[in-house]
Formats: structure tokens, C-alpha cells, sequence
């Protein structure tokens, strides 16, 4: 299989950290791409030219990072990344999806810092900024229920909280939400996550 990437994109490393998590990190092929490098000719494997697309063995793509996530985790027969059933399955999707929405607000947050000066809103920051706040006061309140859980819903959590720690250090999420700070720094030890955390 062939992983269309970025190494600093979050949504990329969630692929990369379920990979090494299901053991099949050594069957994926990465493929450096530049999304606005029309020469990439991204959207032979995902038509929205956008990563990670995930290219098959038979040719065929997957995209995006969640559908890549739970193909890979019914590839393996290991501890599964997406419960199959029942509460456990709507409490990790949950978190899923909280820890990827406060993610997408960042990255629009990055993407803001990044026009022309005179072009910037400090409303729509502000906006995202409050998306963000709002995921992480939510995360400190349900952080003591992870215990050594490793899930969809964690995995994709630490990997939030590093991309805070790249884009956003200066903002110090860690001094405002303690308890959610210690877990991080316990499950960021993971071969899965510190063998892929971002780097300039």
C-alpha cells in the first residue's frame, strides 16, 4: 500500500500511528506529497486533493484519515482501534470526533496565520480559537476515564494536543488543563506516537 503525506499534517500521523499500533506499518510505502504541487497529481487518489489517501495494492484509494483508520484496523487481528459494538464503539467515536474537530480548528487557525497580514480576521481566529477551547475544557473533564485505553479516540486525542504543542506552544494549553496534560505525557511515551511526532 502506498500512503500519500505529509509529515507535519495531523490527519496524516493518525494514519501512521494506527499503522504502527496494528503492527502493518512495514506494509505502507510513503509517498511524500505537496497538495498544491499540481504535478503531484493528487487527485488520481483522492478527487478533494487532499491527504492522507491511502492507495491499495489493487490500485483502488481510500480517504480520509478515519476511513483509512478503521481499514487498517480490520486488516489485523490485534486489539482493535474501533470497537465493534455497543457503548464502547459510540464513546470512542465520540471521542474521535471531538479530538478531530478541535484539530480542523487549529489547522484553519494555521491557515489564517498564514494569508497576507491585511487579509486576517481576528474574528474568525477567535472563532476557532473558542472551538478549540471549548474540545480541550470537554477533554479535561473526561480525560480521568482513559486510563491506559488505546483507541481511535486517544490515540487521535495525544496526537491533537502535539499538533497544539507545534503550531500553538506559545498559547500553553498543559498550564490550564492539568489532568489532561499528565495523560498526555504518560501516552505520548508510545512508540506509535513518538516515533511520529512533528518536526520543521
Amino acid at each position: 500500500m502506498k500512503l500519500r503525506f505529509s509529515p507535519l499534517s495531523p490527519f496524516v500521523r493518525k494514519v501512521r500511528a494506527v499503522a504502527i499500533e496494528t503492527g502493518q506499518h512495514d506494509k505502507i510505502e510513503l509517498v511524500p506529497t505537496v497538495t498544491a504541487d499540481p504535478a503531484a497529481k493528487l487527485w488520481e487518489h483522492n478527487p478533494l486533493i487532499k491527504i492522507p489517501a491511502l492507495v491499495l495494492d489493487n490500485g483502488d484509494s481510500l480517504y480520509d484519515s478515519i476511513v483509512i483508520c478503521e481499514y487498517l484496523d480490520s486488516l489485523h487481528n490485534g486489539p482493535k482501534m474501533f470497537p465493534a459494538s455497543g457503548q464502547a464503539r459510540w464513546t470512542t467515536l465520540r471521542r474521535h470526533a471531538l479530538a478531530n474537530g478541535v484539530m480542523e480548528a487549529a489547522l484553519l487557525r494555521r491557515y489564517e496565520s498564514l494569508r497576507p497580514q491585511n487579509l486576517q480576521s481576528a474574528d474568525w481566529d477567535a472563532t476557532q480559537k473558542s472551538k478549540v477551547d471549548h474540545g480541550l475544557a470537554a477533554l479535561e473533564q473526561e480525560v480521568a476515564g482513559f486510563g491506559d485505553l488505546i483507541d481511535i479516540g486517544t490515540l487521535s486525542t495525544a496526537i491533537m494536543l502535539d499538533y497544539l504543542n507545534f503550531r500553538f506552544a506559545r498559547e500553553d494549553w498543559a498550564s490550564r488543563f492539568p489532568q489532561l496534560a499528565a495523560w498526555h505525557k504518560v501516552i505520548s511515551r508510545r512508540p506509535s506516537l513518538a516515533t511520529t511526532v512533528p518536526k520543521e
